[in-house]
């Protein structure tokens, strides 16, 4: 790698061959670990600037009220009739005396700081308010979130000593079900709408209590000065986010204040130096969930600014039309809405005629040119921008300028068609819920950074460490590749009762990703692999299948793909969600009839996706064990509902094997 090229973006901050030289002479156990690097925008420092008076998430909110009094902050739609109208909006200083009072209710409940507050339901005013309120008293917000997995609301509500919960009106059923088991810390529900008088006599059959959003309010009003605040530092918890882990109970990730101070920080000084803002006219949409940190940090931002938080109406089928009305200046989602969004675009440009579609293909390729030669997108192709790809900017409603990409990989095809089309930034990121949401960003007007997630962000430091049984060593000069380890005030301060687990993956101030990296010499990250996705096949050949998916994942008409193999076995199968109107394409032009579900049975459909899988192996080079040797192809996407992804979209490996066991075995049985 090209130290010059790698210093353009990032800055040296310690040395890791002589750990490694020192390890490789017997004088010391450390592993081989390549130099850390922090972003250059960071100025080099490991900390943001002090700010007096913010030192937790509740003063981010407390100087935005005194700051921006009158902004609107939180808007959701009015409903007249069955129809959705025009967004309503209440502002920062009307939303800071509901969060005086819900906070005086808690309070009088018995909930004082280091308590424990759930709250369950999808994104909405309430949410937000419950946990600032949480924030102004110094409780822990908890998060649930049931899909997670089966028993989760159960397993969070005891493990985290939940004392209160808040919950959407229509999860309150689930959350009875947890009863009398989560009575032993439970003692307070609030519903964010009303209560049935079942509901009532349930919860106080069990000694508890339960309210309606209305009563929970008033409980508090006039009580707004008997609680006085408590103080609350840097170093204090704030929240315990449990992760959606791809096997075992979730694990409780205690998030400090400092860690969110600084990533916000953080996503201000990188947005700074890419000439870019949020300022306190921009506007969000809040439709990703806020138990996730990815959403909750991306809405800290915009508080800290007295920007506008919109809320969806929590049906997928809607997003689009809630987009129009909202009109959001920033857009975020994760690869699977991208993915919907790309595909859409992808059948009206098939479907359009001649004409448009000829006209379309040419102002694409003119602008994708002069992006490539580094052209800024708003000046690469003005004129088509006008013509052609302000329709798409009115799709999303027309003043989204930022398009950022988070959670799991995004395809390299649908990252630059979108760079392209969307006469917007589009940012592809990278972290978890132990490095408080965004580790690593990539930059804006930079197409070779595609397919990677970018420098790390300010006020983080990032390295490679070797792993030699899979062939990754972060000290190749060529090519420097590792698990990729994080150090900064960015990182979470434990899990929560599991110090074992705490112990394995933060060493020496290092938190250990799981994730294998590779440093590209424009000094971005690309995501290659995962440590823990590796098996041998029968004749002894190590496989890396996630890098197998990411390779596979880019075929044509491929939508997802799942890799399997086991050590009994000498090669590998998979089971595809193939791209749907990709597939009636081809069955049209085949000579294959029938609906989507037929055609996935079909041997010739087989035949043509094996095909696609195998040129798009034979162009990557890989070697014939790596190679697909057949397939199945499932009509029907890998979703929550089977449990066979996690809400963010990562494939949940035991579960798709306990799934399509039968088909495996089919499959396996067919080639002997």
């Amino acid at each position: 790698m090209a130290d010059s090229a790698m210093k353009k973006y990032l800055v040296q901050v310690e040395e890791g061959r002589a750990a490694a030289a020192a390890a490789e002479d017997g004088t010391a156990g450390a592993p081989s670990v390549g130099p850390a690097y922090r972003c250059a925008a960071g100025g080099g420092a490991a900390s943001p600037p002090v700010v007096p008076g913010l030192d937790s998430c509740w003063d981010i909110f407390r100087l935005s009220v005194e700051k921006y009094p009158g902004n609107p902050m939180l808007g959701r739609r009015e409903i007249m009739d069955g129809k959705a109208g025009k967004y309503i909006w209440v502002t920062y200083k009307e939303v800071y005396d509901s969060v005086l009072k819900v906070g005086a209710s808690i309070r009088s409940c018995g909930v004082s700081k280091g308590g424990r507050c759930g709250i369950y339901g999808g994104n909405c005013p309430e949410w937000v308010v419950s946990m600032q309120a949480c924030n102004a008293h110094g409780i822990y917000c908890v998060p649930l979130y049931d899909t997670l997995g089966a028993g989760a609301i159960e397993f969070i509500l005891c493990h985290a000593e939940v004392e209160i919960a808040f919950v959407e009106e229509k999860k309150i059923g689930e959350v009875l079900k947890t009863l009398p088991n989560a009575t032993k810390f439970l003692k307070t529900i609030v519903s964010f709408g009303k209560v049935s008088p079942d509901q009532k006599e349930k919860v106080e059959q069990n000694g508890l209590y339960i309210y309606s959003w209305t009563e929970f309010v008033l409980k508090g009003d006039g009580n707004e000065d008997k609680y006085e605040l408590p103080p609350k530092e840097k170093d204090d918890i704030c929240t315990i986010m449990y992760t959606s882990g791809t096997t075992g109970d979730p694990k409780g990730v205690l998030i400090s204040n400092k860690s969110i101070i600084t990533i916000v920080s953080a996503v201000d000084e990188f947005l700074s130096n890419s000439n870019e803002q949020i300022r306190e006219n921009d506007v969000y949409i809040s439709y990703l969930p806020l138990a996730h940190i990815f959403d909750r940090v991306i809405e800290e931002v915009f508080i800290h600014h007295g920007a506008s938080i919109g809320f969806w109406r929590g049906d997928v089928k809607l997003l689009v039309e809630d987009i129009g009305e909202l009109k959001p200046t920033l857009f975020c989602a994760v690869p699977r809405v991208l993915d919907r969004i790309y595909g859409g675009l992808q059948d009206k440009v098939s479907t359009g005629g001649f004409m448009k579609k000829t006209l379309f293909n040419v102002a694409y390729k003119y602008k994708q040119g002069n992006m490539i030669k580094g052209t800024k997108h708003e000046d690469a192709a003005a004129i088509f921008d006008r013509l052609v790809f302000t329709k798409v900017k009115r799709g999303l409603g027309g003043r989204v300028r930022i398009i950022l990409s988070g959670a799991a990989p995004l395809s390299n095809h649908v990252e630059e068609f979108l760079r392209v089309v969307t006469c917007s930034h589009v940012l592809q990121g990278y972290g978890l819920t132990e490095t408080c949401a965004g580790s690593f960003v990539s930059l804006p007007n930079n197409m070779s950074m595609l397919g990677t997630v970018g420098p790390p962000v300010p006020y983080v430091e990032a390295r490679l460490e070797s792993v030699p049984e899979m062939g990754y060593d972060a000290l190749s000069e060529e090519s420097p590749r590792g698990e990729i380890c994080i150090r900064g005030d960015t990182l979470f301060s434990g899990y929560y009762k599991r110090e074992d687990l705490t112990k394995e993956v933060l060493v020496d101030g290092w938190f250990h990703t799981g994730d294998i990296g590779e440093w590209q010499p424009d000094g971005s990250m690309k995501i290659i692999d995962r440590k823990k996705n590796i098996f041998k096949l029968s004749q002894g050949e190590y496989v890396a299948v996630e890098n197998l998916e990411n390779i596979f994942g880019q075929a044509p008409n491929v939508d997802s793909i799942w890799v399997y193999g086991n050590s009994f076995e000498s090669c590998l199968v998979a089971v595809i969600n193939p791209n749907k109107q990709g597939l009636e394409r081809w069955a049209e032009s085949n000579g294959v009839t029938g609906d989507f579900a037929s055609i996935c049975g079909h041997p010739k459909a087989k035949e043509f996706i094996l095909e696609e899988l195998s040129k798009t192996g034979k162009e990557k080079k890989l070697k014939g064990f790596e190679m697909i040797r057949t397939v199945h192809l499932e009509p029907v996407l890998f979703d929550l509902e089977r449990d066979l992804i996690t809400p963010t979209y990562k494939k949940k490996r035991p579960q798709l094997l306990k799934y399509y066991q039968t088909i495996i075995d089919d499959m396996y049985q067919s080639m002997k």
